[in-house]
């Protein structure tokens, strides 16, 4: 994976009380692990206000807009799981992985999430992971799978 997930941006079990709740707290937990600033949060709901980050299979990949990029620090992603699910426009969501990419390391994110995201049975899994190894181990750059 060309993005950093550390063990601290892994979040297992939540619940939100629609989409945009779900948005912040992927970005709250960026901020936490030190990949943005705070203002970043507020343009990654900018970006949801104005298109859905929804990808299907119960997915969705909160992200700030493109004048944001000033506010990350570097490279990561959080992983949030809704076990109940997030009405998310007229889908229904159980994973957001927020992303913060510095230049254009946003192209080797998506391409690398799609690798997993497009096996069923790695998007199944990860959407009813029960441990942070678990995901890690799909989505993890070595090292944090083998924390």
């Amino acid at each position: 994976m060309v993005a950093v997930l550390p063990q601290e941006g892994v979040r297992l079990g939540l619940s939100a009380a629609d989409r945009f709740d779900a948005v912040r707290q992927a970005g709250e937990v960026l901020v936490e692990i030190g990949a943005v600033e705070s203002p970043y949060v507020d343009a990654m709901l900018e970006r949801e206000r104005g298109i859905s980050t929804s990808l299907g299979e119960g997915f969705a990949i909160p992200h700030g807009t493109d004048e944001s990029r000033r506010y990350i620090r570097s490279t990561m992603l959080s992983f949030l799981q809704f076990p109940d699910g997030v009405e998310w426009d007229d889908d229904r969501v159980f994973v957001a992985i927020g992303i913060a990419a510095v230049g254009d390391e946003h192209l080797g994110v998506l391409a690398s999430l799609a690798q997993v995201l497009m096996v069923p049975e790695q998007a199944a899994r990860l959407r009813s992971a029960e441990r942070i190894e678990d995901v890690l181990a799909l989505l993890g750059t070595g090292e944090e799978a083998r924390a």
